[in-house]
């Protein structure tokens, strides 16, 4: 199966906010170790970055600059996205469509927002979703730790089926890439 990683919005403003976000330091290892076996079999890695005009995620600001420790090379793809869907007004679709892709895995922030509307999107799309179980992080919030809400949204997401692809939460140890063809 064809497969692509989307790491989102792992940038400077929501990384190096204080609090931190939960386990963010591992988090960022565990991204760049996906994002090297998926190199390593050829597969496309594509780096996601939200903007907003009026915001601390402002095109070119130091906010929006990628977190210094994510391991990213020349070749990967890069997206701007306005929105938690990283499919809405980008790109992506007609990059993913190219390449011929069947399956996406998911990692990066946030658990609640990015990662889960971009994980059904990619499920409505008709895409397979395998979601890093253990690469994708929060902040807190009043109602829920961050730890909850990445374990809530490991646990809910798998659930829907409605959308036809399956979507599964896999330890990011447990993704294997194959070479396509």
């Amino acid at each position: 199966m064809r497969t692509a990683l989307l790491v989102i919005d792992v940038q400077r403003a929501f990384f190096e906010a204080e609090p931190r976000p939960h386990e963010a330091d591992a988090v960022v290892d565990r991204i760049n170790a996906l994002s090297s076996r998926a190199r390593a079999a050829e597969v496309p890695v594509v780096v996601i970055q939200h903007e907003a005009r009026t915001d601390q995620v402002e095109h070119g600001s130091p906010g929006w600059e990628l977190e210094p420790r994510l391991a990213v090379v020349e070749h990967d793809a890069r997206v701007r996205k306005t929105t938690p869907d990283s499919f809405l007004r980008t790109p992506l679709g007609g990059l993913l469509a190219a390449w011929g892709t069947e399956r996406v895995v998911l990692c990066g922030y946030a658990s609640e927002f990015c990662i889960d509307t971009t994980a059904r999107r990619a499920a409505a799309l008709g895409f397979a979703v395998v979601l890093a179980s253990d690469a994708h992080t929060t902040h807190d919030a009043p109602h829920l730790s961050a730890e909850r809400i990445r374990a809530h949204h490991n646990a809910t997401l798998p659930g829907i089926t409605s959308f036809g692809p399956a979507i599964e939460a896999r330890p990011s140890s447990e993704i294997v890439f194959a070479r396509a063809g």
